[in-house]
């Protein structure tokens, strides 16, 4: 079975020190059912590409066996174990990549956090489920997926194809979340682990998804095929899941970073500012429709609401809390039946392909992108300008620069709790075109709030037109 990471970033190599593996060298590790070899086939400052290649001895696979699956004799020794992606994989990697995935780099310890353009190419990876299982698993954590499903035997197509496809992930993430991500989900995408899972195996799943599992949308799923449908463990590892993020009570924290953000904004009405761009942009470009993506409160959606001219008006929001402030501010309930008709309100996630964000002639995301992981990004911008495609989407994100104009905000402190980052009006720009030009789009920029000489304005914001 292979495994290649490929790294396309300035000083490619740097994935040796990450790897804690010398790109010149090839490294072999005995393994309980076998070895594994990690070569680099290609080891340059523009591209570094490293192989882990596992390989199974049946005989040491099936030796010591605990909590067999009720196989046959042979079916323990010819199977596909040898050549496809499994659970065999992600113990690979923790024996050969042990240091990466726990996010250690002693001679550059400052490139664990840093995103890197990274690729990973999988081999052979069964997914039973299909290709739209594969892509419910990666691609809201930030992942491109490119799936080909492979045939039994290619010298007999009328066989059929196989369960497994060659897999391509792309993504912009440290390389320690990339792992992580690899080593959870590679045994659920193939549903049976080759060993004994015991209570240890809950605190493996919970550490591996660390920061990612407690927010999937197919939570349950992931872990249940990890624990391999123990249900006993599955019930523990869902609770602990589920007391964590009651903990963490992310709505709550999300409303007091709310507050904290308008209280430091109030002075200059950058609020309504912002609001009052957003429709000045929908009512120059005559759209009839829209959707406001993280429609939070319900702001927004009031402003919406007086503009006769929309016909069709929707409000989508991760949070049900946030919901059901909108549905109370907008007064749902004492709308007449005409009035309820303009408007919807949506619970579902941006990470994910939605077809009721589809027919809308504009998308508004107002100071919603922030609050994503830089990794979580590319599906956003999938979901909207390359799935929805509205004929206009307007973008509002803080200007970091601006931040140092704030009375009370400490230097190098975000303006929300909640902000996963702040971009310059540089690296705003940057993404901006890149993301436009990437899924047919052109963009306009623009500054909203009191203008500095030298720090520009407060918000800055993208309208994207589609080509």
């Amino acid at each position: 079975m292979l495994l290649s990471i490929t790294n396309l970033q300035p000083d490619a190599r740097d994935l040796g020190y990450l790897l804690h593996k010398h790109p010149d060298r090839v490294h072999a590790v005995e393994l309980p059912f076998g070895s594994a070899t990690v070569f680099f086939p290609r080891a340059h400052e523009a591209a570094c590409t490293a192989a882990l290649k596992v390989s199974v001895d049946p005989v040491g696979l099936v030796r010591g066996r605990r909590g067999g699956s009720g196989e046959g004799l042979l079916d323990q020794y010819v199977n596909d174990r040898p050549w496809a992606i499994s659970s065999l994989m992600s113990v690979a990697m923790a024996r050969v990549f042990g240091s990466a995935l726990a996010g250690r780099c002693r001679d550059r310890p400052a490139l664990v956090d840093q995103p890197l353009p990274l690729e990973a190419r999988l081999a052979a990876l069964p997914c039973r489920g299909g290709e739209a299982l594969l892509r419910k698993l990666f691609e809201p954590l930030g992942h491109q997926v490119e799936a080909v499903r492979l045939p039994l035997d290619s010298a007999h197509p009328e066989w059929g194809d196989s369960v497994h496809h060659d897999v391509t992930l792309r993504a912009t993430l440290p390389l320690q979340v990339l792992l992580s991500h690899l080593y959870v989900l590679m045994p659920v995408l193939d549903d049976e682990k080759h060993y004994y899972v015991g209570e240890d195996e809950i605190e493996k799943l919970l550490r591996r998804g660390e920061g990612w599992l407690a927010r999937h949308s197919e939570r349950e799923l992931i872990v249940r095929r990890y624990l391999r449908h123990e249900r006993r463990l599955t019930r523990e590892a869902l609770a602990r899941l589920v007391a964590e993020e009651a903990v963490r009570d992310p709505d709550a924290a999300a409303e007091e970073g709310l507050r904290a953000e308008e209280k430091l904004e109030r002075g200059m009405k950058l609020d309504e500012a912002r609001r009052a761009f957003v429709v000045g942009v929908l009512e120059r470009e005559g759209v009839a429709s829209v959707v406001d993506l993280g429609c939070g409160e319900g702001k927004l959606l009031k402003a919406l609401l007086e503009r006769r001219a929309l016909r069709r008006i929707a409000g989508l929001d991760v949070s049900l809390r946030s919901l059901q402030h909108a549905e109370k501010r907008l007064r749902v309930p004492e709308m007449s039946d005409r009035e309820r008709e303009r408007l919807t309100l949506l619970h579902g996630s941006l990470a994910y392909r939605d077809a009721r964000l589809e027919g809308f002639d504009a998308g508004v995301a107002t100071e919603v992108i922030e609050h994503l992981d830089p990794f979580r990004l590319e599906a956003f911008t999938r979901v909207v300008l390359g799935e929805a495609r509205p004929r206009v989407v307007v973008v509002t994100t803080p200007n970091v620069e601006y931040n140092a104009l704030f009375d009370g905000l400490p230097a190098g402190r975000m303006r929300h709790a909640d902000h996963r980052f702040e971009w310059s009006r540089a690296e705003f720009e940057a993404w901006a075109r890149a993301t436009a030009s990437a899924h047919g789009y052109g963009v306009e920029l623009h500054g909203i709030g009191p203008v500095h000489e030298k720090l520009g304005t407060p918000t800055q914001a993208g309208v994207f037109r589609r080509e």
